[in-house]
């Protein structure tokens, strides 16, 4: 077997011995994604170079991969291309490739290297399969719902199938009757006749009927006798299971569960063998922000051959994993399919009915009413708690990691003293290209999950969340979609929109004039520009019942000479909030308002719990005074609080799933105002000094966030501003055990 890894860390390919089970080799490959098959004699293997726009071939030898041949779809390394799937053809030595960011197939002579004809796709494209016959080349057109029939007689395509959202990996029966389409975002599977060109069925692969994007249906594998489908749920950590022996009739059988995101499955004979995209857990970061240990060495309990990885960004965090399953007899699916159940937090009944407290602020029931009128939803960037808050007395927090604490953020630490701390929040995503869509439509689709590690790993890509690519965007939108569905007024400060010009469709004609989030720009001033139109729409009665503004000044530039010192930067972060509250809490609206404050990802610094781990403060009338909740919440658990205030339905399995933050909330208010603390830091100070943190800094491009390497920046900070390394941490998984309540994550 070969595996391709394709994380922000170190990528690979490895030859493994299904039967030994052990990794026979394990080679550093440069750049690499998704694409990988062997030749047909099995001495060799074709794999993709990802951004390097080419398609490598390795000889295999003595169980060793040694690299022997290169196709380049372009001479130049820098054209935006990015091979994705392929399938081979070496009777006529044809190597078809598609891709993701020049939405083209290429068709290649595996003999001569040279590039024969390039075909324009509808959209970006995943894979593509050769039909049995070789007379067609079956392409799954990722961003566009559609399957493309390119006709390999005629050179051209000549068909294309409507399938569900999303439509990634493909998979022919053995007779080429049939064509298997995974489709992400429905949660689905296509059924295909490969004859007549048309869909015979539907295979809904969720754990409930009808439900919401959150499964994320990405691969499939058929049984040796071809009745049985196997297809992997990423997101819900599960293979769908079923009995496809008469296509058109196919019937559920259950569910096996997985690790953490499987991404591909194959079956050999009796076994069933699963990638797990993210491994089983958030991995522990035991060198944390040390600059002078920048690899860590892990040693594989099954082949005892060492490793290095990259240490400590989150994105290095999650070492995937293969598993090997025996095929399941009936009673033992039967029994799987429970556990199954009982691991997936989502359920048909929660979208319309929460966990909660009758006479909550926060209803349990979508559509019933809260005396909470107005929601403030403020997005930060990429902060720990330990970074924050493991000064305040009563945390949970190791404040040997402490870099912002109570001098530097006066006003975030008034908060949690004055309203609610909360000490068990997490947020769902990793970076900020998945951060901001997980953030307000509680999910990443498979496309983004998928392509952000790339780029942050610095082999190219784009930053593609935030709206700035379609494909990118959940099914069904954000929360400004919701509200619009649900007769909801919105109106966003910064969120998914640049300096009057929103990202996005929903929001035109919702943003805030001249508003521009970039550091350039300090928070304070940003504030002002909310305050005056903020006190605009109060006088015309035009306030929105959704607000979403983005305070982004907390991620600082590090040491950048003649810009602002870290410490200012988060000073200024950390007054902007207290003057936004404070000039709420004495505003008409305060009486029926709250205030939600969040980093959109924790990647920028490490925290003794889990990486995932960050701030969270709420304000407000209705939000309990002088108190600690250690429940644990997601940024999902945000959204649905959000929804259920407003009345809308969940978009996704994971809002739905979510615990609310109903603890936080009192059905008793008080109504006292907030009132900011002065900053103790010069917002004016700026980095003089030439260090080598500085000339780090320096050739760091701060104008779009996470455009830098947060391991790199990070370090620079710590050494900045503390002038030595940083203490190692430990990060544990995020799992929570809570026998008596049924609510938590």
């Amino acid at each position: 077997m070969a595996v391709t890894n394709n994380g922000e860390g170190r990528q690979s390919l490895q030859l493994i011995d299904p039967e030994k089970f052990e990794v026979l080799d394990d080679i550093t490959i440069p750049k690499s994604w998704y694409g990988l098959k062997f030749s047909n004699n099995g001495k060799s293997l074709y794999a993709s170079a990802g951004n390097d726009n080419a398609i490598l071939q390795y000889q295999i030898k003595n169980d060793k991969l040694i690299l022997s041949d290169t196709c380049y779809l372009s001479n130049n390394k820098k054209e935006n291309i990015s091979p994705a799937g392929f399938d081979i053809d070496e009777k006529t030595n044809h190597l078809y490739v598609v891709t993701k960011e020049d939405n083209s197939l290429y068709i290649l002579n595996i003999h001569t290297k040279e590039v024969e004809k390039k075909v324009s796709l509808l959209s970006e494209a995943y894979t593509c399969l050769l039909s049995k016959d070789k007379h067609y080349l079956f392409i799954s057109l990722w961003g566009a719902k559609k399957i493309a029939l390119y006709n390999l007689l005629e050179n051209k395509i000549d068909t294309t199938i409507e399938v569900g959202d999303h439509p990634n990996d493909l998979l022919l029966s053995q007779n080429g009757k049939w064509l298997y389409v995974a489709n992400a975002n429905d949660n689905s599977v296509s059924v295909i006749d490969t004859k007549n060109k048309s869909i015979v069925e539907t295979l809904n692969a969720a754990l409930y009927p009808n439900a919401p994007s959150g499964s994320t249906t990405n691969a499939l594998a058929l049984s040796k006798n071809q009745k049985t489908l196997y297809i992997a749920n990423a997101d819900n950590n599960c293979l769908a299971v079923f009995d496809v022996s008469q296509p058109g009739k196919s019937v559920s059988k259950g569910f096996i569960p997985t690790g953490w995101y499987p991404t591909s499955i194959k079956v050999i004979g009796e076994n069933i063998y699963v990638s797990n995209g993210k491994g089983f857990n958030s991995m522990p970061n035991r060198n944390g922000p040390n600059p002078l240990a920048r690899k860590q060495t892990v040693t594989s309990h099954k082949s005892g051959v060492d490793k290095s990885i990259p240490a400590r960004h989150i994105g290095t965090l999650f070492t995937g994993t293969l598993s090997k399953i025996k095929v399941p007899s009936s009673p033992q699916l039967a029994l799987l399919s429970k556990i199954v159940y009982s691991n997936t937090p989502y359920s048909k009944e929660k979208e319309m009915n929460a966990p909660g407290q009758e006479g909550n602020p926060v209803p349990v029931k979508v559509g019933n009413p809260s005396p909470i009128k107005y929601v403030f939803y403020i997005i930060k960037e990429n902060r720990t708690f330990d970074q924050v808050l493991s000064d305040v007395p009563g945390a949970e927090g190791d404040t040997s990691l402490l870099l912002f604490g109570e001098q530097y953020t006066p006003n975030q630490h008034a908060l949690v003293k004055d309203f609610v701390l909360l000490d068990n929040f997490y947020c769902d995503a990793e970076v900020s290209a998945d951060g901001h869509d997980w953030s307000l439509g509680a999910y990443a689709t498979d496309y983004l999950e998928k392509t952000w590690p790339t780029s942050y790993g610095g082999r190219g890509g784009s930053y593609d969340g935030e709206g700035f690519r379609p494909i990118a965007n959940n099914k069904g939108g954000f929360i400004w979609d919701n509200c619009k569905r649900n007769n909801v007024s919105y109106r966003s400060y910064g969120e998914f929109a640049g300096v009057n010009k929103p990202n996005i469709d929903i929001l035109k004609d919702h943003i805030c004039p001249n508003y521009d989030w970039s550091l350039n720009v300090k928070d304070t001033s940003k504030f002002r520009l909310w305050q005056k139109d903020f006190d605009s729409l109060i006088a015309h009665h035009a306030l929105t019942a959704l607000n979403t503004i983005r305070f982004g000044n907390d991620h600082t530039e590090g040491m950048q000479i003649g810009r602002p010192t870290p410490y200012a930067h988060i000073a200024d972060n950390d007054l902007a909030v207290g003057l936004f509250v404070e000039h709420l809490s004495k505003s008409p609206v305060w009486n029926e308002s709250v205030v939600i404050i969040v980093e959109d990802d924790a990647q920028n610094g490490s925290d003794h719990i889990d990486a995932h781990r960050s701030t969270m403060y709420l304000a407000g009338p209705y939000i309990k005074r002088g108190t600690i909740d250690h429940t644990m919440y997601s940024s999902s658990s945000v959204l649905r609080t959000i929804e259920l205030i407003l009345g809308l339905p969940p978009m996704t399995q994971y809002d739905a799933a979510a615990t609310p933050l109903w603890r936080s909330f009192t059905s008793t208010p008080d109504f006292t105002p907030f009132h900011h603390l002065p900053s103790n830091v010069n917002l004016d100070e700026k980095n003089i000094k030439i260090t080598p943190a500085a000339i780090q800094s320096a050739a760091f491009n701060f104008s779009k966030e996470d455009d830098i390497s947060d391991r790199l920046f990070n370090e620079v900070l710590w050494q900045g501003l503390k002038g030595k390394p940083a203490p190692p941490s430990v990060h544990a998984a995020f799992i929570i055990a809570d026998n008596k309540k049924k609510d938590n994550d």
